[in-house]
């Protein structure tokens, strides 16, 4: 079973090839061991894209696919997604917020309860985590909160980079958010499917901010809001 990890990237040429060393450090579980890294650049101003070209010259398991403009984390997912060749798909930040040393929690959760879609957590218990932003985390459990009633599911995290769903599942489900929303956009959409299909991992969680090149602003928090009210309140397809 091939498993793809698909990193959007903007504005992350410091971060970015730290991100895939620890990737290409972790040691996959059964049957997820043959992999490929989709990277794509979300047409970003500085010189990501042409270190990770540098970076990955000679290197058959990872791509690079590059945005003439800039669209947003949902559009370059789908980008990744529509250009890779796994069976199951891991989206990464190439932040470093969240770390690839907890990616085999989420295969071996996929594999042992034999489900389609895994969410990571930043609040679940079960991890050490240095402190973040309380107004951040409190505007995230109330998304979370609404999310979980409209869907009747118990989420904890809604906004978690980290997912991990199967091509299968994608292939059922449309989505249409380019920017923050698609991750609330995507769980709604899976859970209309079949709740079951879906659990939850702690993650560990290093958070950012502005200063440090963080890209999510207040106004995304709103537009994630909306995404939550018209995949999962109004029922858009």
């Amino acid at each position: 079973m091939k498993f793809s990890i698909i990193i959007p990237v903007f504005n992350e040429e410091k971060l970015v090839l730290q991100v895939i060393d620890k990737l290409l450090a972790v040691e996959y579980p059964a049957p997820y061991s043959d992999f490929e890294i989709v990277i794509v650049d979300d047409c970003s101003k500085d010189k990501t894209a042409e270190v990770i070209e540098n970076y990955i010259a000679g290197k058959k398991e990872i791509k690079l696919c590059r945005h003439t403009v800039n669209k947003g984390k949902g559009a370059a997912v789908r980008t990744g997604i529509e250009s890779s060749t796994g069976d199951v798909v891991l989206i990464q930040d190439a932040d470093l917020e969240l770390t690839p040393e907890d990616i085999p929690l989420l295969l071996t959760t996929m594999r042992d309860l034999k489900i389609e879609f895994v969410n990571g957590s930043r609040y679940m218990p079960g991890k050490i985590r240095p402190l973040y932003s309380y107004r951040r985390y409190y505007f995230n459990k109330i998304f979370t909160l609404i999310t979980s009633v409209l869907i009747n599911v118990r989420l904890t995290d809604v906004a978690c980079g980290y997912k991990l769903f199967t091509k299968n599942i994608y292939n059922q489900i449309s989505l249409k958010e380019n920017r923050f929303g698609f991750e609330a956009e995507l769980i709604i959409k899976v859970a209309r499917l079949k709740k079951t299909l879906i659990a939850e991992v702690p993650v560990h969680y290093f958070p950012r901010n502005v200063g440090d090149g963080k890209k999510i602003r207040n106004i995304d928090g709103g537009k994630i809001f909306w995404a939550i009210l018209k995949y999962g309140f109004f029922r858009r397809d």
